[in-house]
This record gives C-alpha cells, sequence and structure tokens, in this order.
C-alpha cells in the first residue's frame, strides 16, 4: 500500500496529534516530518515519542537545514553528516522508515554565474561518496533508510536526474540508501519522467509530489495518471509525500490533493 503524506508545516494545531487529526480529515495517510539542524529534530523526542505512542504515522522526515552533506567546506559536510545521523536514529526511535536530504541546495549551478564549481566532478563524487556511505552504514545500524532527492540543475550542480543518483547509489553499495524522486525536479530534467522512474525502480525508497510550477499535485500539467500509472507498474509500495507550495489556502486545495493523488496510486 502506498502511504499519501503531507509535510507537517501545511498543517494547523498546536500537536502533531492534532496536526494528524486534520491530515485524516482531509484524505492523508500520515504526515512527513521537517527535522531541522543543530539537533532540533533530536530536541523533538519527547514530542515524537508521545505522537507515535498514539498512533500518528510519520513514516518520514525531509531535511531542513542550512548546509548539506556536498557542502565546499569540510566542516560544514561534517556537521551535516552528525545532523543526519541524529534524525536517522531519531527516526528509527519513532518507528518510521527513513530521512530525505539533497547532495546540496543553493549552493551552487553550473547554470548561473560564475559557471565553473570549484571541485572537479570527481572530486564531487568523492564526497557524496564518502558522505552517504558513512549515512548508509548508519541507516543500517538503526534499520531505516537515507534517501537521495535529486534536485534541478538550478538548485544543485551534482545530482541532477534519477540517473545520477543510480550512479552514485552504485558506487556506495547499500541498500539503505536509497532515492527519493520529487516530480517537481523531475519535470524540468527529465525528459521521459515515467521512463527515468523504471529505470531507476529499484533503487527507489521514497517519492516527493508537487506540480509542474511547484504548487500542490492539480495546480499545474503534470499528468498524474502517468505518474500513478508508472509508480504502479514498477511495483512502488513506499511513501508519497506532498512537499510544495500552495495555491490557496491549505484547507480550500489540499482536501483535494488525496483524491486526486489516490484515484492512480
Amino acid at each position: 500500500m502506498t502511504l499519501i503524506t503531507v509535510q507537517e508545516q501545511h498543517l494547523s494545531g498546536s500537536t502533531l496529534e492534532e496536526k494528524f487529526e486534520q491530515a485524516l480529515a482531509w484524505g492523508f495517510d500520515g504526515i512527513e516530518l521537517r527535522s531541522a539542524g543543530d539537533l532540533q529534530f533530536q530536541a523533538r523526542l519527547p514530542e515524537l515519542r508521545r505522537a507515535h505512542q498514539v498512533g500518528v504515522v510519520m513514516p518520514t522526515a525531509c531535511v531542513d537545514m542550512t548546509h548539506f552533506v556536498g557542502a565546499f567546506d569540510a566542516e560544514l559536510r561534517k556537521d551535516a553528516v552528525a545532523q543526519l545521523k541524529s534524525q536517522l536514529s531519531v527516526m528509527a526511535e519513532i518507528g518510521g522508515r527513513g530521512v530525505m536530504t539533497p547532495a546540496s541546495y543553493g549552493m551552487f549551478s553550473k547554470r548561473l554565474p560564475p559557471f565553473v564549481p570549484p571541485r572537479t566532478d570527481e572530486e564531487d563524487t568523492a564526497v557524496l561518496v564518502e558522505a552517504f556511505t558513512a549515512l548508509g552504514e548508519h541507516a543500517s545500524s538503526e534499520g531505516v533508510e537515507i534517501y537521495l532527492e535529486p534536485l534541478n540543475r538550478y538548485e544543485d550542480h551534482m545530482v541532477n536526474r534519477l540517473a545520477d543518483g543510480v550512479r552514485l547509489l552504485k558506487l556506495v553499495g547499500l541498500d539503505s540508501v536509497k532515492l527519493a524522486p520529487d516530480t517537481y525536479h523531475m519535470n524540468i530534467e527529465e525528459s521521459d519522467p515515467a521512463a527515468a522512474l523504471q529505470a531507476a525502480a529499484p533503487f527507489i525508497g521514497h517519492v516527493q509530489a508537487s506540480d509542474s510550477n511547484r504548487l500542490e499535485p492539480g495546480a499545474g500539467n503534470i499528468d498524474w495518471a502517468l505518474f500513478g500509472a508508472t509508480l504502479k507498474s514498477i511495483g512502488y509500495q513506499g511513501t508519497v509525500a506532498l512537499e510544495s507550495r500552495l495555491s490557496g489556502p491549505a484547507s480550500d486545495v489540499l482536501p483535494r490533493v488525496p483524491a486526486l493523488l489516490g484515484r492512480y496510486l
């Protein structure tokens, strides 16, 4: 069964229990958490434990940090790995599946000046293999997974297409390291999104959904019937999390999303 979840910032309520009630009322199956750095996610453990104990479904967390494992600065990379290890341990404690992260976000784009990054492609790969090997080993020891999200060419210069992610994961060689395709980024980078999903099928562990304009599914021009049919064709049984901006008030636009996605998944 594919779970359709919504990120917690879109839900109202003072507790995760209240947010979960709203998510269910809108037709979602659970909540995708946002995992902040500086050990803020770990500091939420009492809240997360309580929510887990009463049945709040929180299968995944989306990293919410200012720097990432592909940072140019070695100390920032080291901190990003440490933060993600902590977040993976938190997810293991509350019965989650894993944490997703890009290689970097907003750090450099080969499509914008100065066009040439300070590391070579080979150096980028070595940095990412080192980081995701460490994260994958920790995830495996905790019984969870780490998900790599390819971003579009304007937000990251290292991992843009699903095939880029597959090449990296093959170098890492750990089953606990998987891909998290995002339909918005795929709409920019993949000439054939369905074929890209099928080619990457063995490596996919989590999926994020937003439309072609980064708004909620149904507010743009992505072919959701094809998306759903493709996930069915590869036997995908993971989570699909709404990660998007909204075209209107959450209470107006979000209840439409589970019905739309559920029609095809």
